[in-house]
């Protein structure tokens, strides 16, 4: 996954309301990183889980600097 991050920017396109955390595939065509959150998508959740994993996988704090209330989210590490 660190090999996708770009200026410590990575496009990701998040499926909320899943079974497990996990990274899904890389779509080269979009530049975008396709991630299962366990979170639903209600009240912050899915962002908040989505943080933590990259977080978690990366050992870097992380930020969504666009996309709060979309799927495709702009994810920066700190």
């Amino acid at each position: 996954m660190i090999e996708y991050i770009k200026n410590n920017r990575l496009k990701v396109k998040v499926r909320a309301n899943s079974y497990e955390n996990k990274i899904l595939d890389y779509d080269k065509e979009r530049d975008m990183l396709n991630v299962s959150i366990k979170a639903p998508a209600v009240k912050n959740k899915a962002n908040l889980e989505l943080m933590k994993f990259l977080s978690k996988l990366t050992k870097k704090r992380t930020n969504i600097v666009r996309g709060l209330n979309s799927k495709t989210k702009v994810v920066e590490f700190v």
